[in-house]
């Protein structure tokens, strides 16, 4: 008989494909239909504005997860609830691997030096590279956040704290409830900075 651990393992394993690269017909049709998230993701994923998250270079399968979570209610957004309503899994998983294999454009964001350094101690103290690895690069479902907007980063991390943001399975809400407004400014320099 095998053990919890081993046939949970297995389970998990089997749950999503292994990421196929999209061939160039597929990426061309991805592209079409990923035309509306443009909008505010702005082109190939490169956000130009701070409130939305670049998807460019982002794990798919963190990708794909977000959207299966607005699709299915457990994240709201008043805009991404409704984009992800009537989306299929096959689309999902097919953004997930077109913005993941865009190129990341770097930020247009002036760091304050004192915070980003402030940022780091505070990355340190509650151990954010143990999931987000270090430099933030991310793994499968756990987001790369290196780069990315500050003012996105202390949305998201001030939901977790207020608990507006649930679909984590409590790893972040616990880490965000410990932090203050100055921990969570300090931190979105510096990941903003990375």
């Amino acid at each position: 008989m095998a053990r919890p651990s081993v046939v949970i393992l297995l389970a998990l394993a089997f749950a999503l494909p292994a990421r196929a690269q999209l061939d160039a017909s597929q990426m061309a049709a991805t592209r079409v239909k990923a035309e509306p998230c443009f909008a505010c993701h702005g082109p190939d994923g490169n956000s130009q504005n701070p409130d939305y998250p670049i998807l460019a270079g982002q794990t798919w399968r963190y990708i794909y997860i977000e959207l299966k979570d607005f699709n299915e209610g457990r994240r709201s957004d008043p805009q991404m609830s409704p984009m992800a309503a009537n989306l299929s899994r096959d689309d999902m998983i097919q953004f997930g691997q077109f913005f993941s294999a865009q190129k990341p454009l770097p930020i247009k964001f002036q760091a304050d030096g004192a915070k980003v350094e402030a940022g780091r101690k505070v990355s340190d103290a509650v151990l954010c590279p143990m999931c987000h690895l270090g430099g933030f690069v991310g793994q499968n479902e756990i987001p790369k956040v290196a780069g990315q907007w500050p003012q996105y980063v202390k949305k998201q991390l001030a939901d977790f704290k207020a608990r507006r943001r649930t679909n984590d399975a409590g790893n972040m809400t616990s880490v965000a409830a410990t932090l203050s407004d100055a921990d969570i400014e300090n931190l979105s320099h510096y990941i903003g900075n990375l």
